[in-house]
């Protein structure tokens, strides 16, 4: 199925990050350590902003007062956090592939193939993800009411965000593998 993101130039690219010449490693971009750390405090910091997102708990509040319930202000609140989980992680990530360069050649060649993979797979998962507050948007029309809405609309909300956090934490894990591994 992959394949069917990956147009012909895409390709191209990817198969001269695969086969390309291994570059010469440089010096050290910033310490290995600091880089973790900095990698799990903002995972951390996400998971929390997720967890314990009290101005989805006061739109929730505000929805259940209102005669007619209003999913503007939480679609909102969804793009914000879809928002900042975006821009943390391609911060890593261009982070730890600088670092994977100045690591060993065999290093560098990972990073430049994520580079590619990364390039070529965003608009997609983009085009994807974008369509998720419409989805919840359906789901909180439906339940909006109902007994123990709220709960149930704020678990949804919250998996939602969580599955999404962890999708775009998975080539990080895997460049810190390769790092620490090193």
């Amino acid at each position: 199925r992959l394949g069917q993101w990956v147009d012909w130039s895409r390709a191209v690219a990817l198969s001269g990050a695969l086969d390309g010449r291994l570059p010469e490693p440089g010096e050290a971009a910033e310490a290995v350590d600091d880089l973790l750390a900095d990698c799990a405090q903002a995972e951390a910091s996400l998971l929390a902003s997720i967890g314990e997102d009290a101005e989805a708990e006061r739109l929730l509040d505000l929805a259940e007062a209102a005669a007619q319930a209003n999913f503007a202000s939480l679609r909102q609140r969804y793009r914000v956090l879809q928002q900042a989980i975006q821009t943390a992680t391609g911060r890593l990530r261009g982070r730890l592939r600088d670092q994977l360069v100045q690591a060993s050649p065999e290093l560098a060649r990972l990073a430049e193939v994520d580079a590619v993979m990364e390039q070529t797979l965003t608009p997609r998962e983009h085009s994807l993800l974008a369509t998720v507050p419409t989805v919840l948007g359906a789901r909180f029309e439906r339940v909006h009411g109902q007994p123990g809405w709220r709960a149930a609309f704020r678990n949804d909300m919250r998996s939602l965000l969580l599955a999404e956090l962890e999708l775009r934490f998975h080539p990080i894990h895997g460049l810190l593998a390769a790092l620490r591994s090193h």
